[in-house]
């Protein structure tokens, strides 16, 4: 389930403006907006149907809160055909934005007054054709397979966060109020927590993880979740205690690393990390997330400029 922004110009204009100057295509906050849709129906449609021909169908698509952005739900499937559907679907994205004169951007956060762009998956766990998430006789009809896979993915979220969010820019959409998590938390239809169960039939019963961004690479994202909710039921691990209400006003949980240093530290370091996840790629990707680090503290922002050329 990816969010994404377009911006009505070519590369060239973009780097020639040095990345100012971004024109959306559409203006206000216009969420599941028909008019919006329509304004740019040539582009709409052709997502629909070009898609479809990589095989890659969208159950869902339409306009998200804010100036030129697009949500899309990709359908489901088996774990390895997903990473490859979503990887598809993002290079096909820019490739059929540039015939309209679009160039659209899956980075989580490409400005600070509007909500980020997510990558939500969501996930269930099959067995022999049948759903195990399910469970009639439960209160919430969730079965004890899904709540040990559910206490993985929780147990295992700080350890392997940099799978979710790799990027500096990862960590500005992960802040409060913007209906991106930052504890680990998890809830029933609650988009206010890390991790979101949603129910109703053996079939639609699911895990939606909230944390990553679109900037996620889909292949590792998946690893991770899997990896983690295995663990979980490996280890049969008790759930924590339900989130109900305001996520971000949750106590007594686990704050989520702030940036991409801690997080890429946390997960080099962390026992299950190195356990899920093999110590030859914890180590190296962790240290490929801490070599972005240091570049992007050799760097001189806007925000320096701005704010100290004048009046230091």
């Amino acid at each position: 389930e990816y969010e994404w922004f377009n911006f009505e110009q070519s590369s060239v204009e973009t780097y020639d403006n040095d990345f100012t100057k971004l024109n959306p295509i559409t203006r206000g906050m216009f969420g599941y907006s028909l008019l919006r849709a329509s304004e740019k129906s040539g582009f709409f449609n052709d997502l629909f149907d070009l898609l479809e021909k990589f095989n890659v169908s969208l159950e869902g698509l339409h306009t998200e809160t804010g100036p030129g952005v697009y949500e899309a739900a990709i359908g489901y499937g088996p774990i390895l055909q997903s990473a490859d559907k979503s990887t598809l679907f993002k290079a096909a994205v820019k490739e059929i934005g540039h015939r309209h004169g679009i160039m659209p951007t899956f980075m989580a956060k490409w400005n600070a007054e509007l909500p980020g762009s997510s990558g939500h998956i969501h996930q269930s766990l099959w067995k022999d054709g049948q759903p195990l998430f399910f469970d009639e006789t439960d209160p919430q009809k969730i079965s004890k397979t899904f709540r040990h896979y559910l206490a993985g993915v929780m147990h295992c979220l700080p350890h392997v966060l940099p799978c979710y969010a790799p990027t500096i820019n990862s960590y500005k959409r992960l802040v409060e109020g913007m209906l991106a998590p930052t504890k680990v938390t998890w809830g029933i239809d609650n988009r206010t927590t890390a991790l979101r169960v949603l129910g109703g039939s053996p079939k639609s019963t699911r895990l939606e993880l909230r944390v990553p961004g679109a900037d996620m690479n889909p292949y590792l994202g998946v690893a991770a979740t899997i990896a983690s909710g295995l663990y979980g039921i490996e280890n049969e691990l008790e759930l924590a205690p339900l989130t109900t209400g305001n996520g971000y006003e949750a106590t007594g949980v686990e704050i989520l690393p702030a940036n991409l240093q801690d997080a890429a530290n946390a997960m080099k370091d962390s026992k299950v990390a190195n356990e899920i996840l093999g110590e030859t790629f914890v180590q190296h990707f962790g240290d490929t997330r801490l070599w972005e680090w240091r570049q992007f503290q050799t760097a001189v922002t806007s925000w320096e400029t701005e704010r100290y050329f004048e009046i230091i």
